[in-house]
């Protein structure tokens, strides 16, 4: 079911929104040359443990996933772009990491996601990084009223296509709420125009992500992490944004 959020409701998201963005400020400002994966998600458990919140991820098993995930925050390395589950894995120069992290506060969820190079960036990372940014803030520019879903699907798939980019469509942005991951689908690419019309009071996290040369992807042997098929490098980017009478709020701005 399609949920719409009241002003009040959407008021008392933000303070969700407001720690998933610390959470991902202060891990991204961890990662760092020989730090290790398991001590990001060390650090964004304490976070969530002071804050009184409630991880999204660690219990989560859905159809898709090996097993229930058991950690707290996703870091995807170079050639993993999704879902990367955090193991003992010190990080080197010249990665390019992503993470994606989600909690609950007072029982209104955010999620979230950025993409970095650690150390020494190759160019063609850093181009990566930044189509994901400009598609992520087209789709988001497109989320008004008067517009549907297939606008900031078109959106995103505009910039990846400009770019010569191809789209991988299995997975996308999504409604956010009570749960992580709602009824709304929102593919990176499709057909302005087309599909669920935006009201005010729709909660959704809009989510672009690239690969540098395909499209293509599978599981890796822990049952979640997912890389390309290529071994080319991944980016993704995340904010979840709330749609008003006053056009989009993105409810996990960062402050850096």
């Amino acid at each position: 079911m399609i949920e719409l959020r009241t002003p009040t409701e959407i008021e008392e998201m933000k303070a969700a929104g407001a720690f998933v963005a610390r959470v991902l400020e202060a891990t991204r400002d961890a990662a760092a040359v020989g730090v290790n994966l398991l001590e990001l998600d060390a650090l964004a458990h304490d976070m969530i443990r002071a804050e009184g919140a409630e991880s999204c991820y660690i219990d989560y098993h859905p159809s898709f996933g090996g097993s229930k995930f058991g950690k707290v925050i996703c870091t995807s390395v170079n050639d993993a772009v999704l879902h990367g589950l955090p193991f003992d894995y010190a990080l080197k120069d010249g990665d390019l990491l992503s993470l994606d992290f989600a909690a609950s506060v007072n029982g209104w969820v955010s999620d979230s996601a950025l993409s970095i190079v650690v150390g020494t960036p190759r160019d063609e990372d850093l181009r990566l990084i930044a189509i994901a940014e400009e598609a992520l803030e087209a789709g988001i520019a497109a989320a008004v009223l008067g517009n549907k879903i297939g606008d900031i699907s078109a959106a995103i798939g505009d910039v990846a296509h400009a770019h010569k980019l191809k789209v991988n469509l299995d997975f996308g942005g999504h409604s956010v709420g009570r749960v992580m991951h709602g009824d709304l689908h929102i593919p990176n690419d499709g057909r302005a125009g087309r599909g669920f019309p935006l009201k005010a009071g729709l909660v959704f996290a809009v989510e672009p992500w690239f690969l540098q040369t395909t499209d293509k992807i599978y599981t890796d042997a822990d049952g979640w992490t997912l890389r390309s098929k290529d071994g080319s490098r991944g980016a993704h980017v995340e904010h979840t944004i709330a749609v008003t009478e006053d056009g989009p709020v993105v409810l996990t701005a960062r402050s850096s």
